[in-house]
């Protein structure tokens, strides 16, 4: 039914990214629900029978994220949570299950997490809220139009797929079919 529901299913990573960027929209739209509604979702909804489907979602979300005290920065409680749950699968492909295809896409892309870390002042986050950062600010460098050097392209590449590993893993994991021990 909803893009966000499907995303959370088949691809965390897809999710989060999107969940972003319906909070910033939130924002931009300065938590009007109407102008919303009227300026977003309605113009790309083939079938409006699900108008108050998306208005009682955003209505929702534009609620939470009050509740939450995030009208400037910062994401939804929910996604927290699911973030924490990606870092704790991220530790566990590294150290406890001691998968060595993650660990390798991994270390490829560490030089990129840290400088990105860096550059970004993102010294509080860790690991992988930094590559979901990284991997948003790319969509938001796409959709302004601005040109992303080749170099800058092989490191949001190197991020990006590490993101897609540990997502097929949380997928599995969610799916209980994720074997730990297997390695």
């Amino acid at each position: 039914m909803f893009i966000s529901q499907q995303k959370k299913s088949e691809n965390i990573a897809e999710y989060i990214l999107y969940m972003y960027q319906i909070e910033d929209l939130i924002r931009a739209y300065n938590f009007d629900l109407e102008v919303i509604m009227e300026k977003y979702v309605r113009p790309q909804l083939p079938d409006h029978s699900f108008v108050e489907q998306y208005r009682a979602w955003y209505s929702g979300l534009i609620t939470q994220m009050q509740s939450q005290k995030i009208e400037k920065i910062g994401h939804l409680h929910d996604l927290k949570d699911v973030l924490v749950e990606i870092s704790y699968l991220h530790n566990t492909l590294m150290n406890l299950a001691n998968d060595e295809k993650y660990k390798t896409l991994f270390e490829a892309a560490l030089p990129f997490i840290e400088e990105f870390k860096e550059k970004s002042n993102l010294k509080d986050k860790n690991t992988i809220e930094i590559l979901f950062q990284a991997l948003y600010m790319k969509l938001l460098l796409r959709l302004k139009g601005k040109e992303i050097s080749a170099e800058t392209e092989e490191a949001f590449d190197a991020m990006r797929i590490v993101l897609a590993y540990i997502s097929r893993a949380y997928n599995q994991m969610q799916k209980g079919e994720l074997n730990f021990l297997k390695n």
